[in-house]
């Protein structure tokens, strides 16, 4: 499989060369040449397979050609050591947790498959230089980096750098990243997340820097990132498939900020799951909401939210939707916006909202909604039709926003021993503004 870029200015790429260098010469984002459609055998036997067999074999239709067999196997299967499991919530809604990973968030799925391809990688190349570090540069508004620091934590011959905004993460979320040290440095950075993002994509554009030091990237901009998150949209469908042999119509909602978790759900649609609509909820930064209405993509800097790990107002991933409907440009805009539209539908959500819907699920459901996954419960709420069944995405656990939570609904959350353990580290991280050259010349003094 050989991987081009979005921007279409940068020489065709392996997969490990995507992996590795992140993003291409051009800026673009790296995307597969081509989506294999999985056979309708393997759809039909789905509800009797495991986690693992379905992401084996959907692993294997992306990376098969680059990965040995046994290889890839281990890598599943050891990245997916825990289950996503779809429960009911209220009517015809049910959530699919992601939340039972190591950082207890949705993106130890995508962090742990990375890490484990990359060192694989690593330790394949005989061209790698002795001793040579990759260095991995990740910005988070939240979740991001938590995954990708414990992802990592230890694995040889890879140093990561997290680059987050001073303020604007949970504390929960700050401990899981800033008390590792080991390979792990936290980078608090004086801006948004934006800014974050800017930085990361800058460095990876810097020839003097490259030239310093070996980077890759670990946000969805990574192919090894987002791709392998197509693995629970699939275990979900077949728990919906066991739950109901004549299951409604499904519809997938994803809380949204980066787009890179909707992208793999619309990846998995492309191979061929049977999925009849998607709906991307926003927080209060409402750019996918407005290009959805008015097919115009209008970035802005991003506001602060208490879905923060949303708060997102230049979404790289959005490029990806737009080559992967626009058929690679070969449609116009206006061509490309109907496409979009007539597979995903959109909501945005004010702080007010997003409280006001926790407190009422839980009030009538007894479930426990983080933000984030507040957005995706309303969205289904308002726009699911009868003839559907919805599935929204809690992709952390509310003990993550506890202060949030327990402000809201007024109670007392227990942490979870795992975060506990995080709680209990000490704060170890870099401060430094939000100036280019501030950050290349630390990385430089490495």
């Amino acid at each position: 499989m050989k991987y081009y870029s979005t921007q279409d200015q940068a020489p065709l790429a392996t997969l490990q060369k995507a992996v590795v260098k992140g993003l291409a010469e051009d800026r673009g984002l790296y995307m597969p040449e081509h989506i294999k459609r999985l056979p309708q055998e393997f759809f039909e036997q789905m509800p009797e397979m495991s986690f693992q067999q379905i992401a084996c074999t959907v692993a294997d239709a992306f990376f098969g050609e680059d990965v040995e067999a046994e290889a890839l196997r281990r890598i599943v299967c050891d990245t997916l050591a825990f289950d996503t499991p779809l429960v009911h919530v209220d009517d015809n809604i049910y959530s699919l947790e992601l939340f039972h990973g190591p950082t207890l968030a949705f993106k130890d799925v995508g962090a742990r498959f990375m890490a484990r391809l990359l060192q694989y990688f690593i330790a394949k190349d005989e061209k790698q230089e002795a001793g040579r570090t990759v260095n991995v540069l990740v910005a988070t508004s939240g979740d991001t980096g938590s995954a990708v620091a414990n992802g990592f934590l230890g694995v040889e011959g890879i140093h990561v750098y997290v680059l987050y905004p001073k303020g604007k993460v949970s504390q929960i979320q700050e401990c899981q990243f800033t008390t590792l040290g080991r390979n792990i440095t936290a980078i608090e950075v004086d801006g948004v997340f934006d800014d974050c993002q800017r930085l990361v994509k800058s460095a990876f554009m810097d020839a003097e820097l490259n030239q310093h030091m070996l980077l890759t990237s670990a946000n969805s901009i990574n192919v090894a990132r987002f791709l392998p998150q197509a693995f629970y949209y699939f275990n979900a469908v077949a728990q919906a498939m066991k739950q109901s042999p004549r299951p409604k119509k499904l519809c997938i909602c994803v809380p949204s900020g980066n787009f890179g978790n909707i992208c793999a759900a619309l990846f998995a649609h492309q191979m061929g799951l049977p999925v009849e609509r998607f709906i991307a909820a926003n927080n209060a930064n409402d750019i996918f909401y407005n290009y959805l209405l008015t097919g115009v993509y209008s970035p802005k800097p991003s506001v602060q939210t208490l879905a923060n790990a949303m708060d997102v107002g230049d979404p790289s991933n959005f490029a990806r939707i737009i080559d992967l409907y626009s058929q690679h440009g070969r449609l116009t805009p206006k061509e490309t916006h109907q496409q979009v539209t007539s597979l995903i539908g959109g909501a945005t959500y004010s702080d007010d909202q997003i409280r006001e819907t926790m407190r009422q699920c839980f009030r009538e459901t007894n479930y426990l909604l983080d933000p984030h996954g507040a957005c995706g419960y309303r969205a289904l709420k308002e726009l699911l039709k009868p003839d559907e069944t919805g599935i929204f995405c809690e992709t952390a656990h509310p003990a993550k926003f506890k202060q949030t939570v327990d402000e809201v609904l007024g109670i007392d959350l227990a942490i979870p021993e795992r975060l506990e353990a995080f709680m209990k580290g000490t704060k170890q991280s870099v401060g430094l503004s939000n100036d280019y050259e501030a950050f290349k010349s630390f990385l430089l003094s490495q």
